[in-house]
C-alpha cells in the first residue's frame, strides 16, 4: 500500500482487521461527483460537468465493484462518451498494474506501470490503497471518484443530456427501498464474502458465512418476479449481479462460501441468466481474468493453481453471448 504517496510493502489481501478478526474494507477517498452542469454532487467540489470524452474509467474485470461501473456504463449507453482501461487480472507486489496479460491494457495517459503511479497523481501525499475502479478527469487532471457506488449513480443521471435513456436505474419512487436492500446486500453478500474469504478467525468465518447464506435465501424468497423490485430493473440488480456471477466460480471456494452454489438456487441462477441477456451486460464477464485473478492471491492460494470450472457459468456465458 502506499503510505505517503510511497509504495512501502508487498501488496496483501488483507491490510485491516478488527479484534474479533473480522475483514475491515477501507474506505473511498475520493467521491467528487460528475453532474450535467458541473455543480458539486451529494460529496465532494464542484467543477465536473459531463462532457464527451473527458472522462477515463480504469476498471479490472476480475473486481465486482469496477463490473459495477462497467455494467452502468453499458446499460446507459455511455461507450462512446466515457473511454475505458482494463488493468491485469493478477495482482502484484504492487497491487493493480497495467499490460502484461491479454486483455489488459497499457496505461494511455501516463504510461505508468501500477495503478498506485495514478493515485500519486492525484494526490502526492496518498496513503492507503489503490482501488479499482477509478474515475480519472483527463482535462483537469485529477481523479474525480474511486467509489464503485457514487459512479454507478453519477452515470444514471449526469449523461442526459449527452446520452438520452429511458432507463432509470435509480428511481425516486424507490430510492428510499433501493438504500435500504442495498445496505443490506452490501453487508451479508457483496462485502460479506470477502469477510468471509478473508477472516482471520473461525467467528469472525463463521459469522460471515452465515450472513452470505441469509442474504441469498433472501434473494431466492424475493425473486417472484424479473428483477429484484418487480419487472424494473434497478442499481441493486448490477449490485448483486456483480458478485453471483463470480460466487460459484471463486466465493464458493477460494472465499470457503461452500455451503451452497448459486446453481443450487433455481430463482437465482435464472436471475442471473436474465441480467447477462440484457445488451452489453455479458461482455462486461470475463472469466478467464475472474479466476486467474481471485486464485492469485497467495494468500489463499499460493500455489497459484486455478479451476477450469464450473461448467454451468460458461453455459451461461456461451448462451448470452449468442444472444447478444
Amino acid at each position: 500500500m502506499l503510505v505517503n504517496g510511497k509504495w512501502t510493502t508487498d501488496w496483501q489481501p488483507v491490510q485491516k482487521s478488527d479484534e474479533k478478526g473480522r475483514f475491515l474494507r477501507q474506505v473511498s477517498s475520493f467521491r467528487n461527483w460528475i453532474t450535467p452542469d458541473g455543480s458539486a454532487g451529494p460529496t465532494g467540489q464542484a467543477g465536473f460537468a459531463a462532457e464527451a470524452g473527458r472522462y477515463r474509467l480504469y476498471v479490472a474485470l476480475i473486481c465486482p465493484w469496477a463490473s459495477r461501473a462497467l455494467i452502468g456504463r453499458k446499460l446507459k449507453g455511455l461507450e462512446a462518451l466515457i473511454p475505458v482501461t482494463v488493468l491485469n487480472p493478477t495482482l502484484g507486489a504492487e497491487g493493480w498494474a497495467f499490460g502484461g496479460y491479454p486483455g489488459a491494457e497499457e496505461d494511455p495517459l501516463f504510461g505508468a506501470r501500477h495503478l498506485h503511479e495514478i493515485y500519486t497523481r492525484a494526490d502526492p501525499d496518498y496513503t492507503g490503497r489503490a482501488t479499482v475502479p477509478v474515475l480519472w478527469d483527463m482535462k483537469q487532471g485529477v481523479m474525480v471518484n474511486n467509489e464503485s457506488a457514487d459512479i454507478l449513480r453519477m452515470f444514471d443521471t449526469a449523461f442526459e443530456a449527452l446520452a438520452p435513456s429511458d432507463l432509470r436505474l435509480y428511481p425516486a419512487d424507490l430510492g428510499a427501498e433501493i438504500d435500504a436492500l442495498n445496505a443490506r446486500l452490501y453487508d451479508k453478500l457483496n462485502n460479506g464474502v470477502y469477510k468471509a474469504g478473508f477472516a482471520s478467525t473461525q467467528g469472525a468465518y463463521d459469522e460471515a458465512v452465515e450472513g452470505v447464506f441469509a442474504m441469498l435465501d433472501e434473494l431466492e424468497d424475493r425473486l417472484q418476479g424479473d428483477f429484484l423490485f418487480g419487472d424494473r430493473l434497478t442499481e441493486t440488480d448490477i449490485r448483486a449481479f456483480v458478485t453471483l456471477i463470480r460466487f460459484d466460480a471463486a466465493y464458493h471456494g477460494l472465499f470457503k462460501a461452500n455451503r451452497r452454489q448459486i446453481a443450487d438456487y433455481p430463482r437465482l441462477l435464472a436471475y442471473l441468466e436474465r441480467v447477462l441477456r440484457l445488451p452489453g451486460v455479458a461482455s462486461t464477464v470475463n472469466m478467464d481474468h475472474i479466476t486467474r485473478g481471485y486464485y492469485s492471491i497467495k494468500a489463499l492460494n499460493p500455489n497459484g493453481i486455478r479451476p477450469t470450472g464450473p461448467a454451468h457459468v460458461a453455459r451461461l456465458l456461451q448462451a448470452a453471448g449468442a444472444a447478444g
